[in-house]
């Protein structure tokens, strides 16, 4: 069996977070390295699982993993925003718990062959799941400047995005892009000496954003919001873990949303909106990870964790 030394992203805290009963029934939407995964099982007699994840490859290194478990288990190759299509494809009416890390699992990270990451060679994909169309190399050589300037500046909320789009569009014009660390050089081409001396990396916020984009990742977490806070069991959990502050604005809000109740103007003398909250926020703010977890890993610095009970 492989070895699994990779510690997932504020363990203990979704642990707690989602409050697991022996016998409750548990979805965790963003499989990864089975990390969250496997101390949820462990925690279960009678219930199950139901992990979800866009890559076939989390989906097989996830059954080697929890196979002292797979009686309790049930793997499946979905996106995590299809939570309605999923639950009733398994007849299950609801669930105890939710997780969803939102992160990039760091398999796709590492394996430079995905095209994730601007350190590491490869050809321009950045598919989580390889079965879908859009690419990496689509949108750097399809898409039009300007909509390339728009997701550079939205997505990857760079000051640098429109003259990293022209100098995309300039280079495409001669050749196609192929690789990801031809992409990069053409990135830090176009940004100024000041920029390229900060300590991030120049290509990052461009790589996030067309990342996102072949991924259609910030609509995946409305979507799944929306599908997931419904098909919450009474008193079930819901735990959203975020990396940066596109999709955490999209979650913050989303679960205002469902815990706010009456909507009526505040001059209104009744309710005629009937609405009541469907959850209830367990922390007003954030939690995030402790300074030792970012000492140990430092792909945790940026992640936050909100959750919600269900009403």
């Amino acid at each position: 069996m492989s070895e699994f030394t990779h510690r997932p992203v504020l363990l203990d805290e979704c642990i707690e977070a989602l409050n697991i009963r022996p016998d409750g029934v548990y979805l965790d939407g963003t499989l990864g390295r089975a990390g969250h995964s496997e101390q949820i099982i462990r925690r279960l007699t009678t219930g199950r699982l139901v992990c979800v994840d866009r890559d076939q490859e989390a989906l097989e290194a996830a059954r080697e993993r929890l196979a002292p478990w797979l009686d309790k288990l049930t793997l499946v190759h979905s996106n995590f925003d299809r939570v309605d299509e999923i639950l009733d494809r398994l007849s299950l009416p609801g669930v105890d718990g939710m997780l969803f890390d939102l992160g990039v699992s760091s398999p796709q990270l590492d394996n430079g062959s995905r095209g994730f990451s601007y350190m590491a060679d490869a050809p321009l994909d950045m598919r989580m799941d390889r079965e879908e169309r859009l690419t990496a190399s689509d949108v750097v050589n399809g898409w039009p400047q300007e909509e390339l300037r728009r997701i550079i500046t939205q997505y990857g909320e760079e000051r640098y995005a429109p003259q990293i789009a022209g100098a995309i569009v300039r280079r495409r014009a001669d050749r196609p892009i192929s690789t990801t660390l031809e992409l990069a050089e053409v990135i830090k081409s176009a940004m100024p000496g000041k920029a390229l001396r900060e300590k991030q990396h120049p290509a990052k916020r461009t790589f996030q954003a067309i990342r996102i984009a072949v991924n259609d990742e910030l609509a995946s977490v409305e979507r799944m919001l929306r599908a997931a806070v419904p098909r919450l069991n009474r008193g079930g959990r819901l735990a959203v873990i975020t990396f940066h502050s596109l999709e955490d604005r999209i979650v913050k809000t989303g679960l205002a949303d469902f815990a706010r109740g009456c909507t009526c103007p505040p001059d209104f003398p009744v309710c005629v909106c009937g609405k009541t909250p469907a959850i209830k926020l367990i922390n007003k703010k954030p939690i995030l990870p402790s300074g030792q977890e970012i000492e140990e890993n430092p792909r945790a610095r940026s992640a936050k964790l909100r959750v919600a009970e269900k009403l």
